[in-house]
């Protein structure tokens, strides 16, 4: 079972605040994926609670200061999370933010099938699932204040992929795993903004990575 105070306790240290039901509900969330994660391929089986707390949930709710400062204000604000598979990280930003709208694109019917069941589950209508691949240069037909996607393909292979969902004022959040050269187009994308932190249990180094198509 998920532990509340290690949650709460990892919140504190990367000085996040999200609500109380906010809390609540992602540890229900945290328990469906344990369940479910016994019968389909969701996350690493082998994976402890207390890893899914810190390693999943909480490196999601990471980017709350990104998107509360480039999600286009407290109404309205879209996010796009490419490849959602367990819902990391929109589906976990959804339920800690309950004004943003968010759409997961996932192709893989099965993992669908999971978000869709959280998102009744939690009572999220902010939450639009799509069972579908985003195809390099087809664009999507809503525009995004903010695109994100976790481990799905390295920054020089995802920007591309997403430049046509992408607006002049989208911001983009690349989750990168440790600090890494600067490895995207400086011709095509600038960078705006980037956020260094370690994961509050186990030290792992982090780096959110917020960049706009130049101008």
């Amino acid at each position: 079972m998920c532990d509340r105070k290690q949650f709460l306790l990892g919140l504190e240290r990367l000085g996040l605040s999200i609500p109380h039901a906010a809390v609540a509900s992602l540890l229900l969330y945290c328990q469906e994926l344990q369940k479910w994660n016994r019968k389909i391929n969701l996350i690493a089986r082998e994976t402890t609670a207390a890893e899914v707390v810190e390693k999943h949930f909480l490196d999601s709710l990471a980017l709350l200061p990104l998107l509360n400062k480039y999600g286009g204000g407290p109404e309205g604000a879209h996010l796009l999370d490419v490849g959602s598979g367990a819902g990391f990280p929109g589906l976990v930003l959804a339920a800690a933010m309950p004004e943003l709208r968010v759409t997961l694109l996932e192709p893989r019917q099965k993992r669908t099938v999971f978000l869709r069941h959280i998102a009744r589950t939690l009572g999220l209508s902010n939450v639009q699932v799509r069972e579908e691949r985003l195809e390099p240069g087809r664009p999507l037909p809503e525009p995004f204040d903010c695109i994100t996607s976790r481990a799905v393909a390295a920054p020089e292979v995802f920007l591309p992929l997403i430049e046509q969902a992408a607006g002049p004022e989208t911001v983009v959040i690349l989750m990168l795993a440790t600090e890494e050269r600067q490895s995207w187009d400086a011709s095509r994308w600038q960078t705006v903004e980037q956020l260094k932190f370690v994961l509050p249990f186990s030290g792992d180094p982090r780096l959110l990575a917020a960049v706009r198509k130049q101008p």
